[in-house]
């Protein structure tokens, strides 16, 4: 019987001021921290209620295989973010990220940077992007990117309160970076 190694590339990305890196299980206390904020509970339908320590060692060690390209967007030597990538047939990927409260101003963006750096690391021909219908600061922190608007999935996500909700639907081609 033959075995496969698969081999996980730690990575670290560094952008004017802001670093993508492979999370550390050091991270789980600040990922518990951030992810009580009802902001993100309110827009990440998928996240755990309540959010619990066990969750956040879970989330920063992989043990629930999201997969290589779950990244802390670091800034100041301090976790501000997450940036997440699933990678699809065809040079596609479907991206997804959340943001500290603290990290969220006008201006460029800690999320919209590290889209654009996982998009040119990886070479991918498309990027999506689904975000809440009314989730308008996502879709703004999108658009700042480079995203486009392409539509409506219809009935995309459940919620914890068992309400099905709609979902926009962005994409960024490599030619639409800014």
């Amino acid at each position: 019987m033959t075995m496969l190694a698969v081999s996980v590339r730690v990575m670290e990305l560094h952008s004017d001021g802001i670093v993508l890196r492979s999370w550390h299980p050091g991270d789980a206390a600040r990922v518990f921290e951030v992810c009580q904020d009802p902001q993100i509970q309110h827009w990440l339908p998928t996240h755990p209620r309540p959010y619990t320590d066990a969750d956040a060692r879970a989330f920063v060690t992989d043990a629930l295989g999201h997969g290589p390209y779950q990244l802390a967007v670091v800034e100041a030597g301090s976790v501000v973010g997450s940036v997440g990538l699933h990678l699809a047939r065809h040079e596609t990927g479907g991206i997804g990220y959340w943001c500290a409260r603290e990290a969220r101003r006008p201006g460029p963006h800690h999320a919209g940077g590290a889209n654009a750096l996982l998009l040119d690391e990886l070479s991918l021909e498309r990027l999506q992007l689904t975000t809440d219908v009314d989730n308008r600061a996502s879709q703004r922190v999108a658009e700042k990117v480079g995203f486009q608007r392409e539509g409506v999935i219809r009935s995309h996500l459940r919620h914890p309160n068992g309400q099905r909700r709609d979902s926009a639907l962005f994409s960024l081609l490599p030619g639409e970076l800014p």
